[in-house]
């Protein structure tokens, strides 16, 4: 008679670091914390016609000019009001040799996390209707499982190009 040994879930080791920590909804996400510029309370957005429905459009930012995204539009979640929490965070992305500053509208942020390599998994397989790529691991904080983005490959290259454009 076989016996059948489930592999232990794999860390990725060399992930481990510090994440700047956010929600949208009751989901908790992490961003690593060289990627953030800068985070600040929700302000007023210029529309930009034709865009994509999750790029709100852009804002000045002490004269320049960036374009913001709204992570739960982008994620296919639902629409919740504003509130003070809300808040946009200001992240550097690299496409085609660019570094590009976005900004991504949140629920609110909670902290900054370190986490070690050995409390981060591989993301489950979904199977191939799902794209994960955008998910660098899941950290194990406690009892709880935050979700770490790679923000480069949170909009992939055909969003991306509405944002160097």
């Amino acid at each position: 008679m076989a016996t059948t040994v489930l592999d232990e879930p794999k860390a990725v080791n060399n992930k481990g670091g510090k994440y700047l920590t956010f929600a949208l909804g009751k989901e908790e996400y992490g961003l690593e914390i060289l990627k953030v510029r800068e985070i600040f309370g929700y302000m007023e957005i210029t529309a930009i016609p034709r865009t994509p429905s999750y790029v709100r459009g852009v804002i000045n930012l002490r004269g320049q000019v960036m374009a913001v995204v709204d992570l739960r539009a982008k994620f296919n979640m639902e629409t919740v009001e504003r509130t003070e929490q809300t808040c946009i965070i200001v992240v550097e992305i690299h496409r085609g040799g660019r570094k590009i500053c976005t900004g991504m509208i949140v629920d609110h942020v909670s902290e900054v996390l370190d986490v070690p390599g050995d409390k981060i998994e591989d993301p489950p397989s979904f199977g191939s209707s799902v794209d994960s790529d955008f998910i660098l691991g899941m950290g194990k904080i406690g009892d709880s499982v935050k979700i770490l983005l790679d923000i480069d490959k949170v909009l992939d290259g055909d969003e991306a190009s509405v944002l160097i454009n």
